[in-house]
């Protein structure tokens, strides 16, 4: 059919069908539905963008059904299978962990040497503002972590 219709400037499409062994109602038809797109496909359109927003706004990170869960709760009804659909199409994809995936921010190194002692394991400072320790403990959050220290 989208041979037909790219080449129906050159060529009759009455030759072109008969040529091809296709009925005349069948590519007009055919015509017909591209050139009007159904009101799914104008939905889908529509969808697409809300679906892009919240798959943009999670750094995209949720899934089909995480971005099922927050169109439902924004008030839009619709399937997670169209969902899925939708976003597969344009190969959107969430974030996903493998197996032995390990959290933390760095990998260790078997090798590598510890920092220095410089404070020789004395935390007690003899007046304010003379010795600083800290403890860097990275905690989880909805978007990514964070390092809380605690200071003197």
């Amino acid at each position: 059919m989208t041979f037909i219709f790219e080449h129906r400037d050159q060529f009759a499409v009455v030759l072109l069908l008969r040529v091809l062994n296709i009925g005349a109602s069948t590519y007009y038809a055919w015509v017909r539905q591209v050139e009007q797109p159904c009101d799914r496909d104008v939905v889908d359109l529509g969808l697409m963008s809300n679906i892009h927003e919240i798959w943009e706004a999670s750094g995209r990170t949720y899934g089909a059904d995480r971005v099922h869960r927050q169109l439902r709760r924004d008030g839009i009804r619709v399937g997670r299978k169209r969902v899925e659909r939708l976003m597969a199409a344009q190969g959107w994809q969430g974030a996903f962990l493998r197996r032995g995936w390990r959290g933390g921010s760095t990998r260790q190194d078997p090798r590598a040497t510890p920092a220095p002692d410089l404070v020789n394991r004395q935390f007690t400072a003899p007046g304010s503002n003379r010795l600083w320790v800290a403890d860097a403990t990275p905690h989880p959050l909805r978007r990514g972590r964070v390092l809380a220290g605690r200071g003197p």
